[in-house]
C-alpha cells in the first residue's frame, strides 16, 4: 500500500467569496436520512492494511486505541496513489479491487500523480511528465477489473493552478480529460470525480469553468473539500451551484463528492489547510453512500483522519494523536452505541508446518478478524494421534485429551477489521495437517 502525501484540498486562495447560500442538507452531521440518493448505492469498503488499522494492531495497549480503533480504523478510507510506481500499480489496484469485491464492498482511490502537484507545496511530486502520467494512468486502469469503483481524480489539479503558465493549464487540462476517458474505457462501471475545489476557494463560476476545461463532461462529476474543514451544508450549496454553472454550459447529470472525514468542527480561519496543529477540528459525517440528496452521490473519507498535511509532520505519516483529537469527542458510527458488537466480531484461522525433522515439526496459525475489530480470540483444534505441542508463542495452551486450546496473549487479542496475528508451536510427532477453528469476542 502506497503511504500517500498531503498538503491538497485546502489552500491559500480562500478570498474569492462563494457566491452561494448556506443550505440545510439532508444528512445530519455524523447520520443520515433514510432516503438513499445520488447515483451510487452499497457499502464501501474498510481496508485492514490503513494505516490506522496498522496502527491500531502495534498499540493494543495505547490509551488512544479503543478511540481511534471503534472511530476512524473501522470505517472505509480512500486508498491514496501517490507514489509513482508505473511497474506495480496495475498489481496494487488490483489487490484492492480483488479484496473489497471478495468482501462485496467498493473501493475507493484517490488518484495523486498529475506533474506538479501541489505547486511544488508539502505535496509535491507526481509523474515526471505527461506522457509518463499517462502512462501511467493505464496502467491504473488496468488494475481496475470491470469492477464498481470510485475514483477521486487529482486533488488540487484544477482548484491549484497558481504556478502554472497558461499553456501548462490548458496541456493540464487536456490530460485529466484524457485520463478520465482511458478509466472509463477500460472499466464501464467506474466513477470518476475530478476536482472541485471547497466552498471557501474559487467561486463555483470559476471552478465550474475548470471542470469544464479539464472534460467533466466524461466523467461523473467532481469532489469538494479534501483535506479541509467546511460545514458539509457550505459544500452542498457550493456543489448545487457549481451543478447548475455547468447545466448552463449544457453539461447535466453531474454530482458532487464531499469529504467529510475533518468537516465536523470550527471551521478555520479563511485560507486554513493545515490539521497538524490540533487544531478543533473533527471528523464529520461517517462515509456512506446514502446521502438523501440527489445531487450528493457520496459522503466519502477522502482524506484519512489522522495522517498529517506536512506542516508540522511529515506529509501523510500517520500521527496518533491528531487522530485522537479528531476522534475523542464523535459520536459513534451509526448503528450501534457499539461499532463492534459481539455478533459482528468474527475471526478465521489457517494454519501451515513451517518445518519439519524426523520426529518433530513446526506450525504456525494465522489469525484474521473479520470485518469488524475484535477484542479477543481463541483457537480450537485437534491433535492427531501421537502429537503433542511442546512449546507454544504469541498465545497461551491448554489441553484436554486430544483438544488444544489456544487464546490470545494480553497484547495481541485486540485486531482491526481484517488485521493478523501469528501463533507459533513445536511439536513431537509426524507433521500433519490441523483443521483450526478461531472464535472471536
Amino acid at each position: 500500500m502506497s503511504d500517500h502525501l498531503w498538503g491538497g484540498g485546502r489552500w491559500r486562495a480562500a478570498t474569492a467569496a462563494v457566491a452561494v447560500a448556506c443550505a440545510t442538507v439532508t444528512a445530519g452531521l455524523f447520520g443520515v436520512g433514510d432516503a438513499r440518493a445520488g447515483t451510487l448505492s452499497g457499502t464501501l469498503y474498510r481496508d485492514p492494511t490503513s494505516q490506522a488499522a496498522r496502527w491500531v494492531q502495534a498499540n493494543p495497549g495505547d490509551a488512544r486505541t479503543p478511540v481511534i480503533r471503534d472511530k476512524i480504523a473501522s470505517q472505509p478510507q480512500a486508498h491514496w496513489l501517490s507514489n509513482f510506481d508505473p511497474g506495480t500499480v496495475t498489481s496494487e489496484v488490483s489487490g484492492v479491487v480483488n479484496a473489497a469485491n471478495a468482501a462485496n464492498q467498493i473501493p475507493v482511490f484517490s488518484v495523486y500523480e498529475i506533474p506538479n502537484r501541489d505547486c511544488g507545496g508539502a505535496s509535491a511530486g507526481g509523474a515526471p511528465d505527461l506522457g509518463q502520467y499517462q502512462q501511467w494512468i493505464t496502467g491504473f486502469a488496468n488494475g481496475l477489473g470491470g469492477r464498481t469503483v470510485i475514483v477521486i481524480l487529482e486533488t488540487d489539479a484544477l482548484a491549484l493552478q497558481s504556478c502554472l503558465s497558461g499553456s501548462e493549464v490548458t496541456a493540464r487540462d487536456q490530460a485529466i480529460s484524457q485520463a478520465v476517458q482511458t478509466i472509463k474505457r477500460a472499466d464501464a462501471n467506474v466513477k470518476v470525480y475530478l476536482d472541485g475545489g471547497h466552498s471557501a476557494w474559487n467561486s463555483a463560476g470559476e471552478q465550474g469553468s475548470r471542470l469544464k476545461a479539464a472534460g467533466v463532461q466524461y466523467a461523473d462529476g467532481f469532489f469538494t473539500d479534501v483535506s479541509n474543514f467546511q460545514p458539509l451544508s457550505n459544500e452542498a450549496a457550493y456543489g448545487r451551484a457549481i451543478i447548475s454553472y455547468l447545466q448552463s454550459q449544457g453539461i447535466s447529470g453531474k454530482h458532487q463528492i464531499i469529504d467529510t472525514s475533518r468537516d465536523g468542527g470550527a471551521v478555520g480561519a479563511a485560507g486554513d489547510w493545515c490539521g497538524d496543529d490540533n487544531t478543533d477540528h473533527r471528523i464529520g459525517t461517517y462515509p456512506t453512500l446514502d446521502t438523501g440528496d440527489q445531487n450528493i452521490d457520496g459522503y466519502l473519507w477522502v482524506k484519512p483522519p489522522g495522517e498529517a498535511d506536512g506542516c508540522v509532520y511529515a506529509a501523510g505519516s500517520f500521527v496518533p494523536d491528531l487522530a485522537y483529537n479528531l476522534a475523542s469527542t464523535a459520536p459513534d458510527p451509526p448503528g450501534s452505541s457499539d461499532p463492534n458488537p459481539p455478533g459482528d466480531r468474527t475471526c478465521a484461522a489457517a494454519y501451515q508446518t513451517t518445518s519439519s525433522w524426523q520426529g518433530g515439526f513446526q506450525g504456525q496459525i494465522s489469525v484474521t478478524a473479520g470485518n469488524a475489530a475484535i477484542n479477543g480470540w481463541k483457537l480450537t483444534f485437534s491433535l492427531p494421534a501421537g502429537v503433542s505441542i511442546s512449546q507454544l508463542w504469541n498465545g497461551t495452551l491448554t489441553t484436554s485429551g486430544s483438544t488444544a486450546t489456544v487464546g490470545n496473549a494480553s497484547w495481541n487479542g485486540a485486531l482491526a477489521p481484517g488485521a493478523s496475528a501469528q501463533v507459533g508451536f513445536t511439536a513431537g510427532g509426524a507433521a500433519s495437517s490441523l483443521t483450526v477453528t478461531c472464535s472471536a469476542s
